[in-house]
């Protein structure tokens, strides 16, 4: 797996004394986007954070998140790597033929890292400056728990009447997506 990151023709700059802007025109894909992008058309520096989260979790499990899908779970490769680790068993998630070259301690701190990274509130994110830090193992305190991730759909069960229940804590949002000619 080869992960390219595109779609710069989609930036938009901020001006010096900006953080956060928003838009009227949400585009993108979809398993990548922030959750305050994609439902609210919110854009901040955090959402390039929740972004390189997914990368990070793509390239340690070797797995597409827009195509990930644990049939026997109903899940979707943020909600896997979340149960993983609340399982205490988030090396499950390493690939061994991209990651072999790396202990388990640097595999298990970098999916820490993506975790904190696509964490639901945006707020909870980590900077990007922090993110290297983590990542090189730069910091002086202990890496704080990650709390529960955007779109992490977990295991869910149909209903006598055809319908889905959501078990466990989840995240769950309305989107309307729109096909632009």
């Amino acid at each position: 797996m080869n992960p390219k990151i595109s779609d710069f023709g989609m930036a938009k700059m901020f001006r010096q004394d900006q953080s956060r802007a928003n838009t009227n025109r949400v585009v993108g894909t979809f398993g990548y986007m922030s959750p305050e992008y994609a439902m609210d058309g919110i854009f901040s520096v955090k959402s390039d954070v929740f972004s390189f989260g997914v990368i990070l979790l793509e390239i340690i499990s070797g797995r597409k998140n827009t195509s990930f899908y644990q049939s026997q779970q109903h899940i979707n490769l943020i909600g896997y790597a979340w149960n993983l680790w609340k399982e205490g068993k988030i090396l499950e998630l390493i690939d061994s033929k991209t990651c072999s070259a790396f202990s388990g301690d640097q595999m298990h701190r970098c999916i820490h890292v993506a975790l904190l990274c696509i964490q639901e509130n945006a707020m909870d994110r980590p900077t990007m400056l922090n993110v290297v830090f983590m990542l090189r193992n730069e910091m002086t305190v202990p890496l704080p728990t990650p709390k529960r991730p955007a779109f992490s759909f977990e295991s869910c069960e149909i209903g006598g009447n055809g319908t889905h229940k959501l078990l466990e804590d989840h995240s769950s949002s309305t989107l309307s997506m729109s096909t632009w000619n």
